[in-house]
């Protein structure tokens, strides 16, 4: 991993510091839903605040079409942030950018904090206009992004800013790196990657990588359907690409030549309807009811991923491994999940997770707080996975 700056690194007192977050929280009616991201970064910000710095804080927040949005205005965020700062005021700028955002920064005294209005409601955001990074690196003497979720986008604020200013990266953001690079750049082995989902077309880039990176690859999900499809095994109703059945083969053919070993099911929960607490059983691969539908990996496969996980000393999971959201079809994921979470508790496995599916199953499992590191980053996450350098975090290494 390259070498970047941390708040241990720069000193803040007293100026005005640019700080990117992620505030891109669910909301519903007017209200925030999960405090996840807001509670993640606080840290970062009650330190600032402790140092003496001026803060500000920048974030979009929904995908505005071209101009401003009063649905998607960052307002109703202020109180919530300022609750996970223990009650500090935060101040509101009606825009990111010229004379309101400047008014507001100029009455910021020592400690203080600020939040701009929501950056994307500029269409040079996303555009990664230097123009407009110009305009918020003049409200600002230092940048601190804390924001890993939103550092695959090259973005002004997430990439042209830190060309601008002295830059660091934030605590969260330093927590993410650091985990992922103890994940997968020096891992103790074995190393292990759990991967689920839907569909093996989303993240073929994924596991090409993994398959040269890990010792052991788990697929779970309807994607495991795929997989076992082009071993010429019958998988019924299920989910499944059949048009993939090649792309398949090519996948296991070069998990045999890196001797990766490549775990599949060896049974599965199948059902004839997909509904919450449908009727089920248990039939082993190979013997999988043409009427049916696979919808989670059966206990002989949750048995075999435990034992190979117990001999591991890394893992990384991103998907879950079955139908979790719709009981009974959860039982694979929580078991696995909460067997991964003993493993770390134990002192025995390094484990990091993250995509929104599995950052919902582990919540679902409670075990959330008990492995090692949970990322709540999407698609940067998953990037990062597939080996892509990231703008955002590219931009914090350089100078």
């Amino acid at each position: 991993m390259a070498r970047f700056r941390t708040l241990d690194d720069v000193d803040v007192a007293g100026k005005r510091v640019l700080l990117r977050v992620d505030l891109n929280v669910p909301m519903q009616d007017g209200k925030v839903t999960d405090m996840t991201r807001i509670e993640r970064l606080a840290p970062t910000i009650a330190e600032l605040v402790e140092r003496r710095a001026k803060t500000i804080v920048m974030s979009h927040f929904g995908r505005p079409k071209g101009g401003p949005d009063p649905a998607l205005s960052l307002r109703p965020l202020a109180a919530p942030l300022a609750a996970a700062l223990g009650g500090r005021p935060v101040a509101f700028a009606e825009d990111c950018v010229g004379a309101p955002a400047e008014r507001v920064v100029a009455g910021l005294a020592e400690g203080g904090v600020a939040l701009l209005e929501n950056l994307r409601f500029h269409p040079e955001e996303e555009k990664n206009d230097a123009g407009f990074a110009r305009l918020l690196a003049a409200l600002g003497d230092l940048y601190v992004n804390d924001a890993f979720s939103a550092a695959h986008r090259a973005h002004a604020s997430t990439e042209a800013l830190a060309h601008l200013l002295p830059h660091a990266a934030g605590r969260l953001m330093q927590a993410e790196l650091e985990a992922l690079a103890k994940a997968l750049e020096a891992p103790e082995r074995p190393l292990a990657a759990l991967v689920g989902g839907a569909k093996v077309s989303t993240k073929l880039d994924l596991l090409n990588f993994l398959i040269e990176k890990t010792d052991i690859l788990v697929i779970g999900g309807a994607m495991a359907n795929t997989l076992l499809f082009a071993q010429g095994k019958p998988v019924g109703k299920s989910l499944c690409e059949r048009d993939l059945a090649a792309t398949a083969r090519g996948i296991l053919e070069k998990a045999a030549r890196a001797k990766c070993d490549l775990v599949l099911p060896t049974d599965a929960v199948v059902a004839r309807e997909f509904k919450p607490h449908a009727a089920s059983e248990v039939a082993a691969i190979g013997s999988v009811p043409e009427d049916a539908m696979i919808l989670d990996i059966g206990p002989a496969s949750v048995a075999a991923i435990v034992r190979r996980l117990a001999a591991c000393r890394t893992l990384v999971w991103n998907g879950p491994l079955g139908a979790f959201e719709t009981p009974p079809f959860d039982a694979g994921t929580l078991a696995v999940a909460r067997e991964v979470a003993a493993l770390t508790e134990a002192g025995k496995l390094l484990s990091v997770a993250g995509g929104g599916d599995t950052v919902a199953a582990l919540a679902q499992a409670g075990v959330t707080d008990r492995l090692s590191y949970v990322s709540t980053a999407g698609g940067a996450f998953l990037e990062w996975l597939e080996g892509r350098e990231l703008p955002g975090v590219a931009a914090l290494s350089e100078g």
